[in-house]
């Protein structure tokens, strides 16, 4: 009796290669809308729970510029809601050039996702370096920038949150 050919067994389609990751979506701070004028889809600053902030292009930090950034007094907090998900918050952070002229002025930054202090830096003076910052902010629905003053002049200098801006997905 014959013995039947084997039929070759049907060819696997080759899995489809995966599409690279989306490039995150970079938000500049100085760029933000306030939530009353935002549409909710991407950070906005909740201008009731936030003080005063001046949106910057072009500042100066121990010496160095910088193409934008925002600049505050102590004390400040400055809310973000974020709107969507968002992965991290970079920036550079020191006394304003200005407040550096007068030799005034010692502040602290930190950063808040939902309340929870994340990221804290040493006192930074007037002509100091400035202070890089890299805060993972993964699962957050708001970060919250903050400064302290210290030492009596501490309210007197500007603080910058230079290259300020919010990477999502």
């Amino acid at each position: 009796k014959p013995r039947p050919t084997p039929t070759p067994a049907p060819a696997k389609p080759s899995p489809k290669p995966k599409p690279p990751p989306a490039a995150p979506v970079v938000y500049q701070v100085n760029e933000l809308d306030y939530g009353i004028f935002g549409d909710g889809t991407k950070p906005e600053v909740a201008l009731s729970d936030s003080s005063w902030m001046w949106q910057r292009n072009g500042l100066s930090l121990g010496g160095t510029r910088y193409a934008h950034g925002v600049s505050v007094h102590a004390p400040s907090s400055l809310v973000i809601k974020l709107n969507r998900q968002c992965t991290s918050y970079d920036a550079v952070v020191g006394v304003d050039d200005m407040s550096a002229l007068l030799g005034i002025g010692g502040v602290r930054f930190s950063v808040y996702g939902d309340d929870e202090r994340l990221w804290r830096s040493d006192v930074v003076r007037a002509g100091d370096p400035p202070v890089p910052v890299h805060v993972d902010i993964a699962g957050r629905d708001t970060i919250r920038l903050v400064v302290e003053e210290d030492g009596a002049l501490g309210r007197a200098a500007i603080a910058d949150w230079a290259q300020s801006r919010i990477s999502c997905s």
